[in-house]
């Protein structure tokens, strides 16, 4: 089983360049197969959660071809089989995505649940929600959704969302592209990734107003077109390496991000001690003093990402007094990765979900486990900052999300590797 080694103590300093986005990548990949001809998708990052979903996409009878620079050529116009293979699909939570597009594309799909990091209960009542209002025929079981015509066919419709979420707003638009008539959907979440797709579909030939904002309107067209598109940076792996340096220390330039997204980052950043410069498409961060408290309440975007909740809490950790970290997305995300925190001298007290994070001089290496994507990544930041020798276990969950950690982070400074026992 493979994991990290990592000697903490090494300020971070240097030059690190971020991959495109993951969140954007694992929802574009399934769109392609509503289009009519070949994709060119630029700047696609090289995770395993691609990496399945292309296997998916190959299994149904997508032809793929990835370039070393991060580019993806993919054609679907072959591709004719509704049922993807179910081990693959349970790799991944967003396999889900393929409801949507095997829907708008064939009127009907046969998808196995999804897996993924298992922090949450995430159901998918929202996606069915949509799928029944656009006139889908649903079959859900404890194993599968399959998804038939209902007897008037697919067709647009309103849909107001009985919350904001971002899996449920990507299958509705995937499913609702090609279907006839408008559909709107109300209370529509806005995260950058949800406006990444929208513009991919767009630059393909569909007609999508509204993304990014809490309504989003889908004209269906009868067909999309091939097309070039590159995927946007990843606002979470540019948000963890912020934090890497606000927990270890260091001068590190950020590069290929987009300011704006980071805001929300940012703003808590500065707020603990980093100072933060913003340049076009980069960010430059410091930290050389002590950290300061500060009160995070998670948030769909504009908000606090949920996805940065873990590794500001190592930040906090380290800060002079005590810091106030509130969940309210997924409320048991703070169960596994804080007692891990703990056994490396944190002091972390857990109230439904808040947790009081009283800072501590050091932290100390010890030998962890990441239980999800993002916990995992905390745990290596945990790692860098620590006093002493770090073994993260359980790497595979890191590596669904972050592209190429170990060789970033070495470039920092930092001293870190992977094991293969």
């Amino acid at each position: 089983m493979a994991r990290y080694e990592i000697h903490g103590g090494n300020p971070l300093n240097g030059t690190v360049t971020i991959s495109g986005a993951k969140n954007a990548a694992v929802a574009i990949l399934p769109a392609a197969l509503l289009v009519s001809g070949k994709c060119r998708i630029e700047n696609v990052p090289d995770i395993s959660d691609v990496r399945i979903m292309m296997d998916i996409l190959e299994g149904v009878g997508a032809k793929i071809l990835v370039s070393s620079d991060g580019t993806v050529e993919i054609d679907c116009s072959g591709v004719q089989c509704t049922r993807p293979d179910t081990e693959l699909v349970r790799k991944m939570r967003a396999s889900y995505y393929l409801m949507g597009a095997l829907l708008g594309r064939f009127g009907k799909a046969h998808v196995a649940l999804p897996g993924g990091c298992n922090f949450a209960s995430r159901p998918i009542d929202q996606h069915i929600k949509g799928f029944l209002a656009l006139g889908a025929e649903v079959d859900e079981t404890a194993e599968y959704v399959a998804l038939t015509p209902g007897e008037e066919g697919l067709r647009g419709n309103r849909i107001s969302m009985d919350m904001a979420s971002v899996g449920a707003t990507v299958n509705i638009m995937l499913a609702a592209t090609l279907i006839p008539g408008q559909t709107i959907i109300e209370n529509a979440a806005k995260e950058p990734h949800i406006v990444d797709l929208a513009n991919f579909l767009n630059t393909m030939g569909a007609r999508i107003t509204g993304a990014g904002t809490d309504t989003v309107k889908i004209r269906g067209v009868n067909a999309l077109r091939g097309g070039t598109y590159a995927i946007i940076p990843d606002q979470i792996e540019a948000g963890t390496y912020m934090a890497a340096v606000t927990a270890a220390g260091g001068n590190v330039l950020v590069q290929n991000v987009i300011p704006k997204h980071m805001d929300c980052i940012t703003s808590k950043l500065q707020e603990m001690g980093a100072r933060v410069i913003n340049y076009d498409d980069s960010i430059r961060i410091i930290r050389t003093g002590k950290l300061r408290q500060t009160t995070v309440k998670t948030r769909p975007y504009p908000g606090f990402p949920t996805d940065m909740q873990a590794q500001v809490c190592v930040c906090m950790a380290l800060a002079n007094g005590v810091s106030r970290l509130t969940e309210s997305v997924y409320e048991t995300r703070f169960f596994g990765y804080c007692t891990e925190l703990e056994s490396m001298g944190a002091n972390i007290w857990i109230n439904g979900k808040t947790a009081l994070v009283t800072g501590v001089e050091k932290l100390y290496g010890s030998t962890v486990c990441a239980h999800d994507l993002r916990a995992g990544a905390a745990l290596v930041i945990a790692g860098l900052a620590a006093e002493g020798t770090t073994y993260v276990e359980h790497i595979h969950f890191i590596e669904r999300g972050y592209e190429n950690l170990v060789e970033k982070l070495t470039a920092l400074g930092a001293n870190i590797r992977r094991l293969e026992d």
